[in-house]
């Protein structure tokens, strides 16, 4: 009977042994998809805040007023007045070329002057002479009126001498090169004993920048961001001498004049710039960014969860209607977890910055987790002691 006791006693303790066990098993098993379920997936939260749309380009710093000082006359540099980096003023002799050869044209032009007056003196002499032989009808009115033509003809040809003396007297006055505007010289391109010839166009002596506290960026944007493009609009600019600070500015001009190379179609937009600390040189190269758009408090999804698509497999269980999801104008998918399971959800979306979007509307809000990123999958066979079966899918 004892016996009998113990055994059935043995029994039920094995029992509840193995129930417990059992139950063990199943929290463990329970709490172990859980935890694999959570790990499954990179959330973010939508949150509020601000996001500012832009466009991007490329451009070239530049004065605003940028004057080529050139010759109107050749000759050869005789003295230097102004270098590289010089301030000069209005009127300030930068060259003098050799005045030699115009002078002796100059000379000349005045002898011609000289003789010319003369003649016009014995014109005038002969003029009244006839003038009283032919009252006196000494003289034919055919010899009068000849008196007359040689004293026009005289006094033209002292206006022509007078005229090229003026003339020879203005190229004496173009040897010596004045600036035409008051600046900084950015460019010398002329050495003593050079010679110039202005021949068929005139030569480039100096480059003046006007002022260099008011520069501008000329930079060329495509068709495609052209249309968002406004003046007024508020740039920012970084330049490779000055990486860790940014620069702003303001959209001056949108030139008609389009440049098209290998069927690119590009716009110059003209950005104005002020330069007080003076920082900003020429022929820098501006990274260019405009600020076409910008909303403040409003819903930001991450835009890692609008490219993020779930596995092959779960994209099949969900059936057809993942096929048949419009993508209408505005609109997007993303995804949030339900059950253990990547569910898609409609939103529409306003400006991005190409790190967040601004959502308009959607079933999901403020604090709300979508997925951003599938760390990977670990199948029911390999999810064993020792087993190495793990996927990573990188988008």
């Amino acid at each position: 009977m004892n016996n009998r006791n113990s055994r059935i006693r043995n029994f039920l303790v094995l029992v509840l042994l193995a129930a417990a066990l059992a139950g063990a098993g199943i929290w463990y098993y329970q709490q172990n998809t859980t935890r694999k379920t959570e790990d499954r997936y990179r959330t973010q939260n939508i949150e509020k805040g601000t996001v500012t749309q832009t466009v991007s380009a490329n451009g070239t710093l530049n004065p605003v007023v940028l004057v080529n000082v050139g010759t109107q006359v050749s000759g050869t540099a005789k003295k230097l007045y102004a270098d590289f980096n010089d301030k000069v003023e209005a009127g300030q002799v930068l060259v003098q070329l050799d005045d030699s050869l115009f002078r002796a044209q100059l000379g000349q032009s005045e002898a011609n002057v000289a003789n010319a007056m003369a003649s016009i003196e014995l014109a005038q002499a002969n003029e009244a002479r006839m003038q009283d032989l032919f009252k006196q009808e000494y003289v034919s009115r055919q010899e009068l009126d000849q008196a007359v033509q040689a004293l026009k003809a005289a006094r033209a040809q002292l206006a022509l001498a007078q005229a090229q003396r003026e003339k020879d007297a203005t190229n004496v006055a173009y040897t010596t090169i004045r600036s035409p505007v008051s600046g900084v010289v950015v460019a010398r391109e002329v050495d003593v004993g050079q010679t110039v010839a202005a021949s068929f166009q005139t030569p480039t002596l100096f480059k003046i920048a006007q002022d260099l506290r008011q520069m501008q960026i000329d930079s060329s944007f495509a068709e495609a961001d052209i249309g968002n493009i406004k003046v007024g609009q508020t740039a920012r600019f970084t330049v490779d001498a000055f990486p860790d600070r940014a620069f702003n500015g303001t959209v001056k001009q949108l030139r008609l004049n389009p440049t098209t190379q290998q069927n690119v179609v590009t716009y110059n937009v003209v950005v104005s710039v002020d330069n007080p600390e003076q920082l900003l040189l020429p022929g820098m190269t501006a990274y260019v960014n405009i600020v076409i758009a910008q909303h403040e408090n409003v819903l930001l999804v991450p835009n890692a969860a609008l490219r993020f698509r779930p596995q092959d497999g779960e994209r099949k269980a969900r059936g057809p209607k993942a096929k048949d999801e419009k993508r209408e104008a505005g609109g997007a998918t993303v995804y949030i977890q339900e059950a253990g399971q990547a569910k898609p959800v409609r939103i529409k979306t306003g400006i991005t910055d190409n790190r967040v979007t601004e959502m308009l509307s959607g079933e999901i809000h403020e604090g709300d987790a979508v997925i951003v990123e599938e760390r990977g999958a670990t199948d029911t066979a390999g999810s064993g002691p020792g087993s190495s079966s793990f996927r990573v899918r990188m988008f």
